[in-house]
């Protein structure tokens, strides 16, 4: 039956509608948000996934071009392979859901959100993310939601949900917040060097909402939803579980407890093997339910060991960054490079300059058609000791990239003052955790390596949590297996003024504003720590590009005067590119880059620009070149695409009949300009120019 719902929302109509649009899945909504539609759906498969030991959660977010009025790029004019926002609006909707299923779970569960209508100012990705949670709460799948994510900015000191377009350009921080009734799940977003208090601040101002939209969808869920599907998990016999951990307890500790990732892995993986062996003799029939034990008991020594003993595995205290090194310029042909070390985690990053042409051309459903600063991640499998083959980025590369270049947007420098393309590519050679962060360090010092005057240096640190009831450790700087075996990852990146990133991602059903500040606090200080450790390698940008590097002049031109440069069909600016080997770039509002390592060729390029756009005047000398020959006079080549005409009796003191008695094509003869039309017809004289060199005689 169709049923249609509407609250308000930060002063617009929030519309959930069911029951029209895909009736067969086992959940589906409608999310009408000002002019912006989602189509949601939430399907589960009857029966689990065998040989699985993850739950099989995938969602899509489809992003179609008509939804904004826009055909497809390509051949096909088709959507093809997902666009990055549409993964990392994917990953936005996946990370507040996924801790609210049953963990056992090994039931498929798909959510699609489809993109139908764009209206700027509403945010589809949020109407998506409540959809998916109002989807999968009135369909039969189990799930212990509903959750539901806004946006929040601050404009003009106050914070504001979702913001226009007009507020985000004002904005100073743009967060994503997602959370339960009681509890935050997740953040996303960026800030302008905002200090941790307004960051917790806006997190806590957007719970408030949240709490709103929420209520609004149990009230969805109460009237429309579908009974539950009780799911039944196999259970593991009391006496294995004892017999193992009798067994195998002493001998893991033993294990685990090791600074270094590949001796710990090694260790761990010898003790296991030879538990495994042994209770397969006694349980031969039990062998997915050894493996479990063994998994179950790795991490309660682990999170006990953390929350109680308050000892991690490496022997670090809670708060103890690893060992860090630095290092730059270690590519001699590159523009910018630099080696970012901590711990086991190691991340090269390489800068490359180029010509404002050579910007990313965006093709989504966004507003934005270009990006000047590139961001990119990889993480080649021999990072962590494995050996599948590179396949291109998958989500969790496009998703570290996206938060690396998040964190470094705001200090990179305006084009006005900086008027290049800038692509960073950060390398992971080595990932026993924060990898990610590693790479935003690494990249602050590439920039600085490669000369960028970037406003300040960015540094990142992932922050980790273990809760057991009541109490919760935080822990700085998480390794892999503190990630793994954790209940948060808390990725914070900023100056020593504020934070420009922030991404949090948990196991459990929520934090409190408690744990957030503690998280926020101890990240500060360990954000100071690593900063410092960069600058001692280094504090400011090279004075110098590298030889390698484009250098880029920067000209601005009367709008008027393009067409000039331009020349008809292009035809004078090829010909500029072609003689000098320089790159050129005409922006709309008159100013023209050029870029080259030849810097003769670039000031050739800009005399012949200035020449061109130059208005000649009554009174100017010009060296020009004859070029046609008429029986009245001649036509000289005052400038590049400008001629003046000297009349006949004005080639000569003395009379002259034929312009050919004392010029011919090609001479260069010097001129005065005498006049300049009505019509904008240039005369010159070049017996003007002699009678005054016969005057300065007398």
């Amino acid at each position: 039956m169709y049923k249609t719902f509407q609250m308000e929302l930060a002063g617009r109509p929030l519309i959930i509608e069911t029951g029209k649009m895909a009736k067969q899945a086992s959940g589906a909504v409608l999310v009408r948000y000002g002019e912006t539609a989602v189509l949601v759906t939430a399907t589960g498969s009857k029966e689990a996934r065998e040989g699985t030991d993850f739950f099989p959660l995938t969602v899509d977010y489809e992003e179609k071009m008509y939804s904004v009025g826009k055909m497809p790029g390509g051949f096909l004019r088709r959507e093809g392979r997902p666009p990055n926002s549409a993964i990392l609006h994917a990953r936005l909707i996946d990370r507040p859901i996924r801790p609210l299923f049953d963990k056992r779970c090994r039931n498929d569960v798909h959510v699609v959100a489809t993109v139908l209508s764009v209206d700027y100012d509403n945010a589809p990705e949020l109407c998506g993310m409540i959809g998916a949670s109002a989807s999968l709460g009135i369909s039969d799948i189990p799930w212990d939601g509903p959750i539901a994510g806004v946006c929040v900015g601050k404009v003009d000191g106050q914070f504001v949900i979702n913001p226009t377009q007009e507020q985000l350009e004002k904005t100073t921080l743009q967060i994503t917040v997602a959370g339960s009734e009681t509890a935050i799940l997740m953040v996303e977003g960026g800030a302008q060097e905002a200090p941790e208090e307004d960051i917790l601040d806006a997190i806590m101002f957007g719970h408030e909402a949240i709490k709103e939209i929420v209520a609004f969808q149990k009230k969805i869920i109460e009237e429309v939803g579908k009974q539950k599907r009780t799911l039944v998990f196999p259970e593991i016999p009391e006496e294995i579980e004892k017999a193992i951990r009798d067994y195998a307890e002493a001998n893991l500790k033993a294990a685990i407890f090791n600074p270094d990732k590949l001796t710990r892995e090694a260790h761990m993986a010898e003790v296991r093997k030879e538990a495994e062996e042994h209770f397969k003799e006694i349980y031969p029939d039990n062998g997915s339910d050894i493996e479990t034990c063994l998994d179950h008991l790795t991490k309660e020594i682990v999170r006990h060991m953390i929350s109680v003993d308050k000892i991690r595995p490496d022997g670090r205290a809670l708060d103890e960054i690893r060992p860090i090194t630095c290092e730059v310029g270690l590519l001699p042909r590159v523009h910018g490079s630099a080696l970012f070390t901590r711990g086991q985690t190691q991340a090269l990053t390489i800068t490359t300059l180029a010509p404002m042409s050579e910007t990313q051309i965006i093709d989504d459903l966004t507003q934005e058609t270009e990006k000047r600063y590139i961001h990119q991640y990889n993480f080649p499998s021999y990072s962590v000791g494995e050996t599948k083959s590179s396949r291109g980025p998958g989500r969790r590369e496009i998703g570290h990239g996206a938060l690396a270049e998040r964190a470094l947007v705001p200090v990179i420098p305006d084009v006005e003052k900086f008027p290049y393309a800038i692509r960073v590519v950060s390398e992971i050679l080595e990932s026993n955790g924060s990898s990610s962060q590693a790479s935003v360090c690494g990249s602050t010092m590439s920039l600085l390596n490669a000369g960028v005057p970037i406003k300040a240096p960015v540094a990142g640190i992932a922050m980790g949590l273990v809760q057991e009831g009541e109490h919760f450790t935080i822990l700085t700087d998480i390794q892999g297996m503190e990630d793994a075996l954790g209940d948060m990852d808390f990725k914070v990146a900023g100056t020593a003024e504020g934070v420009t990133a922030i991404q949090m991602d948990i196991k459990i059903h929520g934090l409190s504003r408690d744990i957030l500040m503690a998280a926020l606090q101890q990240a500060h200080k360990g954000r100071m720590f690593i900063l410092g450790k960069m600058a001692e390698c280094i504090d400011k940008p090279a004075e110098h590009l590298s030889p390698y590097a484009p250098k880029i002049i920067t000209m601005s031109i009367p709008v008027d005067k393009i067409r000039d440069v331009i020349g008809t069909g292009g035809k004078m600016i090829n010909k500029i590119i072609s003689e000098t080997g320089v790159k050129m770039d005409v922006e709309e509002d008159g100013r023209i880059y050029i870029a080259t390592p030849d810097e003769k060729a670039a000031e050739k390029a800009k005399k012949w620009i200035e020449e061109l756009t130059h208005d000649i005047q009554p009174g100017e000398v010009y060296v020009g070149k004859v070029t046609r020959i008429m029986k009245f006079g001649a036509f000289v080549e005052l400038l590049p695409g400008k001629e003046g005409m000297v009349h006949v009796s004005q080639l000569a003191l003395n009379r002259v009949e034929k312009p050919e008695d004392v010029i011919h094509e090609g001479d260069e003869i010097m001129v005065k300009v005498t006049e300049i039309d009505d019509k904008g017809r240039i005369n010159v004289s070049r017996k003007a120019l002699l009678l005054e060199k016969k005057n300065e005689k007398k």
